[in-house]
């Protein structure tokens, strides 16, 4: 009788701070898994994964306290959601909403191509929904939000699945990223262009962010308790509680969201007010800083419990429609943004872009960026453009055309 051991959620804790660290540490050792720019927690947490396999049933089944996991990813969109100003949608201009609707637009088209596949090869359809935006533009946040939901709605290992298309997406973009833009660059003999555009996004988004003295003062209190850091901390813990009612409302409508969907909507609320009324005192590295931090943990808390044995009956028709996404976003990429970006050197570089964050992170996608920039020459019109869409934008419209999906498919 092999012995079964409960990790508690104190220890589990430990183990994702662990994982991160020790994810960190394999990039710096092997080079190609730095090249392929695969997050440091999900090597980590897939590390984990393996190990807890090898020992299933053989020397000790391992069970895991995960109450800090939900906790942890609603944390995450709600800084996504802190992201979503409507000031920094203004200062892209034009471009970030054009690339925003083709960013949608290929959200739209890697379902319809994912579930159309699932259906032809006699797989669940939320199987090809898995396979299609919400690993692809989603990345593994996204498909290990939505894999507990799938799984309710009848998706049995919906969520390893999700991780291990998630992780074929990571390598995908990180390889077609560079690779599509640079094609292009070279093609064409373009060249960058004299600009008097910011050098660099943190400009635009930081150049907002309140200096110490702007936030709230409260009489008799210490100034670690007035800080920057605090306010920002105080903001994203209302927007989850606020955000909570806001989702269980939206569910007694009948519909299946996740549960992050009221947070996201709860901080976007309050980001757009504290732009324009400054009560919050909210700094956009601060937003960022506490948005990793919560998406690592998450993440190797999420790869604890990857069970990848329950995935063998559909390796075949999953790599067959992971295989098609490529080439979609590819061809999107080369056939819709460029033409449509004005088919200049900063169009070039947003193509590689897009591949990037449409098959994996927005990481991704500004590490195949900053190889075109560093090859061939800055591009901030490009690097501002993919970022904000990338980074907030279109997670709110992915996350409402997969809940539709979903609600449609159950």
């Amino acid at each position: 009788m092999v012995p079964g051991v409960k990790i508690s959620a104190i220890q589990v804790l430990a183990l994702a701070c662990l994982g991160v660290v020790g994810g960190a540490w394999l990039k710096r050792r092997v080079r190609l898994l730095d090249w392929l720019n695969i997050p440091a927690s999900v090597l980590g947490g897939f590390l984990y994964a393996l190990i807890a396999l090898l020992l299933r049933d053989r020397y000790v089944n391992l069970e895991f306290d995960l109450v800090l996991r939900d906790l942890l990813m609603i944390a995450f969109f709600t800084t996504v959601g802190l992201r979503a100003s409507v000031r920094l949608v203004r200062e892209g201009g034009r471009q970030v909403l054009l690339f925003w609707a083709i960013a949608t637009l290929g959200v739209v088209l890697e379902n319809v191509l994912g579930v159309g596949m699932a259906l032809a090869l006699g797989i669940h359809p939320l199987a090809g929904l898995i396979c299609g935006s919400v690993t692809m533009a989603g990345g593994p946040g996204t498909a290990l939000a939505f894999g507990q939901t799938f799984e309710q709605l009848g998706m049995a290992g919906a969520t390893d699945l999700g991780i291990a298309a998630a992780m074929f997406g990571i390598v995908a973009g990180g390889l077609l990223a560079g690779f599509a833009g640079g094609r292009l660059i070279e093609r064409h003999g373009l060249k960058p262009a004299p600009t008097r555009d910011p050098a660099s996004l943190e400009e635009v988004v930081y150049a907002a962010d309140p200096p110490e003295r702007h936030a709230p003062a409260i009489e008799g209190a210490r100034v670690s308790e007035q800080a920057s850091l605090m306010n920002n901390i105080v903001a994203v813990a209302v927007a989850m509680g606020a955000g909570s009612l806001i989702s269980l409302a939206i569910q007694r409508l009948g519909i299946v969201l996740p549960a992050y969907i009221g947070a996201m909507i709860a901080a976007a609320v309050i980001r757009n007010l504290d732009d324009r009324y400054r009560f919050a005192g909210l700094a956009q590295h601060h937003i960022d800083d506490l948005g990793s931090i919560a998406l690592n943990l998450f993440i190797v808390m999420a790869l604890l419990g990857l069970r990848l044995w329950e995935l063998a009956h559909l390796a075949v028709p999953v790599l067959l429609i992971l295989l098609a996404q490529v080439a979609l976003v590819w061809l999107l990429g080369v056939g819709t943004v460029f033409h449509w970006m004005k088919r200049d050197y900063d169009a070039a570089v947003m193509t590689g872009g897009y591949c990037g964050f449409m098959l994996g992170t927005t990481a991704n996608a500004l590490a195949g960026m900053e190889v075109l920039v560093g090859k061939y020459g800055p591009a901030p019109r490009a690097i501002l453009v993919v970022s904000l869409v990338g980074a907030f934008l279109i997670d709110f419209t992915n996350a409402t055309i997969i809940t539709t999906a979903a609600n449609l498919l159950r």
